[in-house]
């Protein structure tokens, strides 16, 4: 039987096709979130966007430098600690990576910083402390809003919008929560109201009674927490067994749905900010949550619509400059100016932060985050 031209080249095409495909060179992606531990679906979330960023990268079968490249993630598990944070950063670099998407705690990004620099190696955090991209380090960007913006944000807007007057503040001495919360204090008194209290914990407490029990005498409208749903969870409960009737506040790592989901009915009128818009209004949400819906089979939590733009404009940048070494590209991602999920306008400043951030205040009404106001976003 005598196959047809058509059908002949075709079949020849294919096969090139799939020998251009086996002979791509693999660019290593490094990849840090804590992946186990209480914050351990933050890290799932964010690893899943940087994943679905490649798998759509690597669908498009890119050339770059004149060669066919396939990326591949490269992932470790910094456990939201800054010394395992130091070891994995060290190792990201020993694998040769060409970018870093993460870390994502301000206590472990901050640390790990110079060591990326002194690879030269883009490091890409969703870290939201102000001191992450202050280092005067060339290799720093950022994800998300700081927490000088959010601070500043909600500080205002629970002084001037909702009128509340008195506030006790606690943070879990991270970085992250530590710097958040002075943030927010700082906004507070800025906008008129009063700081009646100040405690710490610390991100593996549980109990948070005697912590409380003081706050209470203390007489405030509103009290601020300074860290993560994991704590912010039983420290909503304690407040209800405790009769406070202040209205709980936290950053965007209290913005999830775990916490709605373990601190149940005591949840309901606590108050968080967000970087960005809320997913249904970001200008790819949709056909974002979808793609994800459909490749994960899970609901997007937080992060990973984030995680996917940056890594996306490491993409544009490499294109851009012809080249993965990031030495070379950089420059390139430097300028970043581009249209993703998040935003209309994903782009840096000169010290890596995003120019258009933008700010949401959400509140638990009847067992769900509602945005209440957005400012800041393109």
């Amino acid at each position: 039987m005598q196959l047809r031209l058509p059908v002949v080249l075709a079949a020849v095409a294919a096969l090139w096709s799939a020998g251009a495909l086996a002979q791509a060179t693999d660019v290593k992606i490094g990849f840090a979130a804590p992946l186990t531990g209480g914050q351990a679906h933050y890290g799932a979330d964010f690893r899943s966007g940087v994943q679905m960023a490649i798998d759509d990268e690597n669908a498009t079968n890119p050339t770059i430098g004149g060669k066919p490249v396939r990326f591949v993630l490269d992932a470790y598990d910094d456990q939201a600690d800054p010394r395992t944070g130091t070891t994995v950063a060290q190792k990201l670099v020993d694998d040769g990576v060409a970018a870093v998407i993460g870390h994502f705690n301000s206590g472990t990004s901050i640390p790990a910083a110079p060591i990326y620099a002194k690879a030269g190696i883009p490091e890409i955090a969703t870290a939201t402390a102000p001191t992450y991209t202050r280092q005067g380090l060339p290799t720093t960007f950022r994800l998300v809003t700081s927490d000088a913006q959010q601070g500043s944000v909600l500080g205002e807007y629970v002084v001037k919008d909702l009128k509340f007057k008195r506030f006790a503040v606690i943070d879990d001495r991270t970085a992250y929560g530590q710097g958040v919360a002075e943030e927010f204090a700082k906004a507070v008194k800025a906008a008129g109201g009063t700081v009646v209290a100040q405690e710490f914990t610390n991100d593996k407490a549980v109990d948070f009674r005697s912590i409380l029990t003081h706050i209470k005498s203390a007489d405030a409208d509103a009290i601020f927490y300074g860290g993560a749903d994991t704590q912010a969870a039983p420290m909503l409960k304690q407040m209800k067994s405790l009769a406070i009737k202040a209205t709980l506040i936290g950053p965007d790592m209290m913005h999830s749905d775990e916490l709605v989901k373990i601190a149940g009915p005591a949840a309901e009128g606590a108050l968080a900010s967000s970087g960005g818009s809320p997913l249904d209004q970001m200008p790819g949400g949709k056909v974002y949550v979808e793609n994800y819906t459909k490749r994960f089979n899970k609901p997007v939590e937080l992060y990973s619509p984030y995680a996917y733009d940056g890594t996306r404009a490491v993409f544009a940048a490499m294109k851009k400059a012809n080249s993965t070494d990031p030495h070379i590209y950089l420059a390139s991602l430097k300028t970043t100016n581009m249209k993703g999920v998040t935003t209309n306008e994903l782009a840096y400043d000169q010290y890596g932060d995003l120019k258009y951030g933008g700010v949401t205040v959400y509140k638990v009404v009847n067992g769900k985050w509602q945005p209440l106001t957005t400012v800041g976003t393109k």
